[in-house]
C-alpha cells in the first residue's frame, strides 16, 4: 500500500492492528531484503509517541516492521523539549503524514500521578515525579467530575485520567510546535490520539485530526 496522506497512513496502522488483534499478523518487513533496503534511507509510514511501558510494542501491535515506524516513548506520553524536537524532525525531515499519540490501560504513570493525589503519598524520586507531574492535572480533573457527580468515595478513574492526559498531549503538541499545527492545518499532516488496550491487543481512536475517512483509497 502506498502511504501518501494521514488518511492511508492511518488505514495501514489500523489494518496491521486487526490482523494482530486476529493473531494473524503478516510480519512485514522484518527481513534480509528489508534490513538492507532502509538501510539506505528511511521513509516511515508515522510517528508515534508512546509510553514506554513494556507491553507496548508498537511495530508488532501495528504488524508492521523495519523502517515502517518512527517510535518515540517514554513513561506516560509526556512531552517535553527533546521528544518536541523528536517529533518535528519526523515531520519537517523524514515528512510523516501521520503522528500518532498512543496511552493504554494499566498505565504506571497514570497510577503514580492519581496516588500523588493522596494525603499520605510517598514521596517520588525526584526525576519519576518530574516525568509523571504533568499528568496530575487530569487526575484532579477527574476527581472533580466525580465529586460533581455525586461520587465524592469513588477511586479516580484511571481510564478517564489516561483519556483526558491523551487530549492534554495533543493539545500540547499543537500548542508547542507552529511546524506541526500548520501542517495540519494544511492537510499535509494528521494526529491520531488512541488508547491501547492491553487484554484485547486493539488499539481504540479517541481523537483523529486531519484523518479523513474518505481519502483513505490507496
Amino acid at each position: 500500500m502506498m502511504v501518501t496522506t494521514p488518511a492511508q497512513a492511518w488505514q495501514r496502522m489500523q489494518e496491521g492492528n486487526e490482523r494482530f488483534v486476529a493473531g494473524t499478523p503478516n510480519h512485514p518487513h522484518q527481513d534480509v531484503d528489508r534490513r538492507h533496503e532502509v538501510a539506505i534511507a528511511q521513509r516511515p509510514t508515522a510517528a508515534l509517541f508512546g509510553c514506554s511501558d513494556s507491553r507496548l510494542a508498537a511495530e508488532i501491535i501495528f504488524d508492521m516492521g523495519l523502517g515502517d515506524l518512527f517510535v518515540i516513548r517514554n513513561a506516560g506520553q509526556v512531552t517535553g523539549e527533546s521528544i518536541m524536537g523528536t517529533i518535528e524532525y519526523a515531520v519537517d525531515i523524514l515528512e510523516v503524514p501521520l503522528i500518532v499519540v498512543l496511552g493504554h490501560d494499566e498505565c504506571g504513570a497514570v497510577r503514580a500521578a492519581i496516588d500523588s493525589l493522596e494525603f499520605d503519598a510517598p514521596a517520588l524520586a525526584p526525576a519519576i515525579w518530574r516525568q509523571v507531574s504533568p499528568i496530575v492535572p487530569s487526575a484532579r480533573r477527574v476527581r472533580q467530575e466525580q465529586i460533581a457527580n455525586g461520587d465524592d468515595d469513588a477511586p479516580i478513574d484511571p481510564t478517564r485520567v489516561g483519556q483526558l492526559h491523551l487530549r492534554d498531549t495533543i493539545t500540547a503538541i499543537l500548542h508547542s510546535s507552529e511546524l506541526i499545527s500548520d501542517a495540519v492545518a494544511s492537510g499535509r499532516l494528521g494526529i491520531v490520539g488512541a488508547n491501547y488496550r492491553l487484554a484485547e491487543g486493539a488499539a481504540v481512536p479517541d481523537v483523529t485530526l486531519g484523518v479523513a475517512d474518505d481519502s483513505a483509497a490507496a
